[in-house]
């Protein structure tokens, strides 16, 4: 008879991250520094409620083997604040084969979060989701990615080097880093369009703060975006670049604003201006359109091949307006999943965004020589006057 194996998982220490970064570089994955890792530790909304950082499994050298990331994010509703987890950078190595579900299942099973979910899994990974008692979420939207097109020669030699990989990819692996460009890491003047503006101030009774204090009065379940959370993402030690904050005026008042980050997602892919963040209140529908024009204007200068929305709600398809119908649908598999508990919100006040989810973390950032400090530096629009958000 053959004897079962007791899986011991633990929570993640700081004496674990060298090993998670080995996990890391050995499937492909960004590798944070250690550094990195430490800030990871810090998030304000994961300390709060005491959650772990993570789990790992230990393999048969006594060093983890298995490692499950765990992002908590702080929510708010009116006046109750909620919090959330999503899983991440889930690894298992053939040492610890089978560990998968078991350290997913704890995932799952932690307290103090009204829901638990990926919002990035890959199309291997995604039918373990749904054995594990996870649903596709949101139920029109789950599968789907939206792109805009800006550099066509670069993403057709991308195209031509993905189908150049999977008849030689040692061949491609020696030919190192591709498809970078002298724009990309570049600080460049940006044509913005009229009503956006380059968001400077984030502080406590700033522009953005009334702004995010006022969709928290539209009572919607909103992921928090406060001054200090915003500034807590803001200090993320592995950036190379610093993200594009926008912002849409009427007057003196927010009424939209929007996050994207440069990335590059392994040495054949094109560099992308991924939107992180998109939101605007209820009443304003030009805020969203006029913030799409201003980040599929600035991709080009900034040197993105294409400008992706990972995380799309019903919601948003809707408030894109002609945005949605102009987009290149990507996905097609189920990388949104969550599990809700019995006591959550209503999901139908949850417009979710990538923000919500672990892209802002796990993108791989683009692999200059000289990295960006913790600090943000300037942007510089093509107007002479001062950035007022």
């Amino acid at each position: 008879m053959r004897r079962s194996t007791v899986v011991s998982i633990r929570a993640v220490t700081e004496a674990d991250y060298p090993a998670i970064q080995a996990l890391h570089r050995s499937v492909g994955w960004p590798a944070r520094s250690l550094a990195g890792w430490r800030w990871l530790g810090t998030n304000p909304a994961r300390q709060e409620i005491d959650a772990p950082a993570g789990w790992v499994v230990d393999g048969p050298d006594g060093q983890p083997a298995a490692h499950a990331g765990n992002l908590i994010h702080r929510f708010n509703l009116g006046d109750r604040r909620l919090h959330a987890a999503t899983g991440f950078s889930i690894i298992a190595s053939p040492t610890v084969r089978g560990v998968a579900h078991k350290i997913i299942r704890t995932f799952l099973a932690q307290p103090k979060v009204f829901a638990t979910y990926t919002f990035n899994a890959n199309p291997q990974s995604q039918p373990l989701y749904g054995r594990l008692g996870m649903r596709p979420w949101p139920e029109q939207t789950h599968a789907l990615k939206l792109s805009w097109r800006i550099d066509l020669p670069a993403l057709a030699i991308g195209r031509g080097l993905r189908q150049l990989y999977r008849i030689a990819p040692e061949l491609v692996v020696r030919m190192g880093e591709q498809l970078m460009n002298d724009r990309l890491g570049r600080v460049p003047r940006l044509r913005l369009p009229p009503g956006v503006s380059l968001l400077t101030r984030i502080g406590e009774g700033s522009p953005y703060d009334r702004f995010q204090q006022a969709l928290g009065r539209e009572g919607r379940l909103l992921s928090d975006r406060s001054p200090a959370m915003l500034k807590w993402r803001l200090a993320d030690p592995d950036q190379t670049t610093p993200p594009l904050l926008l912002a849409f005026r009427r007057g003196d008042v927010i009424t939209g604003y929007a996050m994207a980050q440069m990335a590059k997602s392994n040495i054949i892919e094109v560099p992308v201006l991924e939107i992180i963040d998109l939101e605007a209140l209820a009443w304003d529908d030009e805020a969203i359109p006029a913030l799409m024009t201003a980040m599929t204007a600035a991709a080009r200068p900034l040197g993105a091949a294409k400008v992706r929305m990972q995380v799309v709600s019903p919601q948003m398809l809707t408030r894109l307006g002609g945005w949605a119908d102009t987009a290149a649908r990507e996905g097609g598999w189920g990388h949104c999943h969550v599990r809700f508990a019995e006591d959550a919100p209503s999901p139908e006040l949850w417009a979710p965004t990538p923000f919500d989810s672990d892209y802002a973390i796990c993108l791989r950032p683009l692999p200059l020589d000289v990295k960006a400090s913790g600090r943000i530096r300037s942007w510089v629009p093509v107007s002479s006057r001062p950035s007022r958000a």
